[in-house]
């Protein structure tokens, strides 16, 4: 099969020149020969010098996503083992690796491609055209990388349901690959006990990337009266009521949450001391607030208000509003744990919106510790996107 090479407009590629994986559809000059969406292709330069190797996609605005910068590079088993096992042992050293995300996408050099890890299961999640081509072999490689560490994978499900996969021109799917297993996985993370559900959950089932904000969080909690914001199947309400507080509220809009999270309580004997509650925070916290309610520690872990640059201005207005409310909640000296997951929502964004909420209600906050994602979603510099969880704990003062 003839070689595809892709040249770029004089003065383009500046993301992939920078380290960036990405090249958008309006920085290509031209295309010389004939190929399919999602096959492998050359890339060139303006003045012809090689950039390097990737898969192109003429359905999406990133046209092609790098696998490798040495343009004579063979994209086969051998290559992918290598990006498998490299990414297995990143993770060895420098996660706990009982639950973890084995492969995150362009930080590992595998654009498009998600794998989590929890327990004995893996739950896979493709969201480009290219990599879906390789997505079976990449699972098949990971099975042997992990059975050489004595680790034997029981099941395999596939969570490509995301939104994202509609603009390159694909479906979205769910189920098995392979054999079927029982899809309510029980994992243990720093001493807590969930049961996972990889089938119903949201993205792949759990959100592994706050594995060590959520352990920064319990040396907080001991004998304290604990709020949880956005609890989903409660992992921070959990964290704090296994290190010893002795009251946890867990609030969440959604019922399936709820319910997961309760189970979740009874599986570490917390029941007693961790309740959930189903409502909308929003609502919430006014209410409390009206109440005269105060806590020792809030937690705020809300979903992505922003998923584009368009809609910034509300999210703003939304971390405003929930970190204003949850300040007033929280005794004079005691502890704010709050975050974004949205990669649009910058760090000095993010930032100055909790400064704007403080000065509104005359809080003085000081920074205990400012952390990003968990190292098994590590940030690859130049590759902006990989970059998006922002978490600060902060002692909030009374003004003196």
């Amino acid at each position: 099969m003839s070689e595809v090479i892709v040249t770029l407009k004089k003065g383009e590629g500046r993301t992939i020149k920078a380290g960036g994986m990405w090249i958008y559809d309006n920085e290509i000059q031209s295309i010389v020969g004939s190929f399919k969406n999602g096959e492998i292709v050359t890339v060139h330069d303006f003045d012809g010098y090689p950039m390097g190797k990737g898969f192109i996609n003429q359905n999406s605005k990133i046209r092609i996503r790098l696998m490798t910068r040495n343009a004579r590079q063979e994209i086969d088993r051998e290559f992918l083992r290598q990006r498998v096992k490299d990414a297995w042992e990143y993770r060895r050293k420098t996660v706990d690796t009982g639950s973890c995300r084995v492969i995150f996408g362009e930080a590992d050099f595998l654009p498009g491609l998600v794998i989590d890890k929890f327990s004995d299961v893996l739950v896979v999640e493709s969201l480009a055209l290219g990599i879906d081509r390789f997505k079976l072999q990449i699972v098949e490689l990971l099975k042997e990388v992990l059975a050489e560490d004595g680790i034997i994978i029981k099941g395999v499900y596939e969570r490509s349901d995301a939104k994202v996969r509609l603009n390159e021109g694909m479906e979205r799917v769910k189920g098995f690959l392979g054999e079927e297993f029982d899809t309510n996985v029980e994992i243990v993370e720093n001493g807590v006990r969930y049961i996972v559900d990889v089938k119903d959950g949201q993205k792949t089932g759990f959100f592994l990337d706050q594995k060590y904000n959520r352990l920064a969080v319990q040396k907080l909690c001991r004998d304290a009266r604990v709020l949880d914001c956005f609890t989903h199947t409660g992992s921070f309400a959990l964290n704090a009521g296994i290190a010893g507080a002795k009251e946890v509220i867990g609030v969440d809009a959604s019922q399936l949450a709820v319910d997961q999270a309760t189970e979740n309580a009874k599986l570490n004997g917390l029941e007693e001391r961790v309740t959930f509650w189903c409502q909308d925070v929003f609502e919430l916290l006014p209410e409390l607030e009206a109440k005269g309610e105060k806590f020792d520690v809030v937690i705020l872990d809300p979903p992505a208000f922003t998923k584009s640059r368009s809609s910034v201005k509300n999210a703003i207005k939304g971390y405003r509003e929930i970190n204003l409310r949850a300040m007033k909640l929280v005794k004079d000296g005691g502890f704010l744990a709050t975050c974004s997951c949205s990669h649009f929502m910058s760090y000095e964004l993010f930032t100055e919106t909790i400064n704007q909420a403080a000065r509104n209600v005359h809080k003085r906050l000081r920074q205990v510790e400012f952390r990003t994602q968990a190292p098994d979603h590590p940030i690859l510099w130049a590759a902006d996107e990989s970059y998006y969880l922002k978490f600060y704990i902060f002692q909030v003062c009374e003004e003196r």
